[in-house]
């Protein structure tokens, strides 16, 4: 490895930052030398700040991976090269506030049944009735699961956070078939050809897109689609907010919030509030 992305990496080692957002940071910073074709460390700020630009208007890059490369690019400038004085003139990283569509009740059975193998359908089932980011459901283990108390442990989810969400019973059955079936240990879900590591995230998004075209779903989103169900089909259940967080691993409580928007039977029992006016009957002609 360079000198110079060793150093980068150990940087972001000791800051606690995530293996996936280490490995966006440093694949920014090698694009970026690979443009240019020299070192980062003698690539200029202004020359940062057209590659950016570059990025945003001629390869049509998404604000949010535009985004990640500038964080990237920031982290490498400021604290690898100790140059906290470079700042880039970059739009900020808006864009369009656009709600997931959500998987109904029926649609996520039809899913589940719509996998072509029993290994992919516990899967999926174990996603979404854990509400997991795809990274946790492919880094599950056996010894996370916790059939007294009817809990699934998630070791260092999102912001390195350990948190326990729910094992449900038909769950539990199902996870019980499938591991006398495939015996797997340590992980839950092992890599097809290496047994002794996870699923990773690719094979897992072509397991949920293979169920979703069986099924016949046209809605779009990948994997994390189950995740938004299990949030929004909890509060439509009538499960409460906080509860919810909990189970999610959020930060913040804005954050699933969102879902109020997303509940079917909360906005259906809203009343406008045209019918909470008393108006005159009209006149009949």
């Amino acid at each position: 490895m360079h000198p110079l992305r060793q150093q980068m990496d150990d940087d972001m080692v000791v800051r606690g930052l995530a293996l996936r957002t280490r490995e966006a940071y440093l694949n920014s910073v090698a694009a970026l030398a690979k443009h240019y074709r020299r070192s980062p460390d003698l690539i200029t700020e202004a020359e940062v700040q057209q590659y950016l630009l570059y990025l945003l208007r001629e390869r049509k890059l998404a604000w949010s991976s535009c985004n990640i490369v500038t964080h990237g690019l920031k982290f490498f400038y400021h604290r690898t090269l100790k140059r906290p004085e470079v700042e880039f003139v970059i739009p900020s990283a808006r864009q369009p506030q656009k709600l997931p569509q959500i998987l109904s009740r029926e649609e996520v059975a039809r899913l589940l049944e719509s996998a072509p193998h029993f290994k992919h359908r516990v899967f999926l089932m174990t996603t979404y009735a854990a509400g997991l980011r795809v990274s946790e459901a492919c880094a599950l283990k056996v010894a996370d699961l916790d059939s007294q108390r009817m809990m699934i442990r998630i070791t260092q989810g999102k912001g390195a956070k350990d948190r326990y969400t729910l094992l449900s019973a038909r769950l539990l059955k199902e996870l019980r078939r499938y591991w006398v079936t495939y015996r797997p240990t340590p992980y839950l879900f092992p890599a097809p050809r290496t047994p002794d590591a996870p699923m990773n995230t690719t094979a897992a998004q072509r397991i949920y897109y293979a169920a979703r075209d069986r099924a016949g779903i046209a809605k779009e989103g990948g994997i994390h689609s189950l995740r938004h169900a299990f949030a929004t089909h909890l509060l439509e259940a009538g499960i409460d907010v906080h509860t919810i967080q909990r189970l999610m691993g959020h930060g913040q409580i804005s954050t699933t919030m969102r879902y109020f928007h997303l509940a079917r039977e909360h906005l259906a029992s809203t009343p406008s509030p045209l019918d909470l006016l008393e108006l005159p009957e009209p006149a009949s002609r």
